[in-house]
């Protein structure tokens, strides 16, 4: 009984990530016109350009900050939960086994993408929303960009270390 719940709650799951991820996906399609009308009428790629570098403070301000506190702080619990699970489990570090484990490179990467899946599709939903609010148009390269930085580092760094802390607590624990 309770397997069959634990299989009912994962295929939920798996289809709110897809919903996530596909409104991630229509609003980057959706503004992707306007984008290469920009390209075309301006001759320069918004991502690449002066004015992305001059417009970058502004995203810390206005209706968009406060995503610069929450979505890293998510991605560093999440990131903690994973590592600590990790080390349950024996796994290497994850940033080292990522390096130094060719054999088991694709799996990890797998295990990283849906552990972070649903926080990237935020992150590119969220910095397209708060272009839209602040720039009244929408760049999908920058949220493509912006979004998972904000996302990767943290998740990586924060796995890394709580991994390396559970191994310690374990070891303490066991003698």
């Amino acid at each position: 009984m309770q397997e069959a719940e634990g299989v009912a709650m994962k295929l939920k799951r798996r289809t709110i990530s897809t919903i996530v991820t596909i409104i991630a996906m229509l609003i980057l399609l959706a503004a992707l016109p306007s984008a290469v009308m920009d390209t075309f009428e301006t001759g320069r790629i918004y991502l690449l350009s002066k004015q992305f570098i001059t417009e970058l403070p502004q995203r810390f301000t206005g209706p968009g900050r406060v995503r610069f506190i929450l979505q890293p702080a998510i991605a560093i619990l999440l990131g903690c939960r994973a590592g600590w699970a990790d080390a349950r489990t024996g796994r290497l570090p994850f940033l080292y086994a990522l390096i130094t484990d060719a054999a088991n490179r694709k799996a990890l990467l797998r295990d990283w993408l849906s552990a972070v899946r649903d926080l990237l599709a935020m992150g590119v939903s969220l910095d397209a929303v708060a272009q839209l609010l602040i720039y009244k148009q929408v760049h999908p390269g920058a949220a493509v960009v912006i979004g998972p930085v904000l996302i990767c580092l943290p998740y990586a760094m924060a796995r890394a270390l709580a991994n390396r802390l559970a191994r310690l607590a374990l070891q303490h624990s066991v003698k």
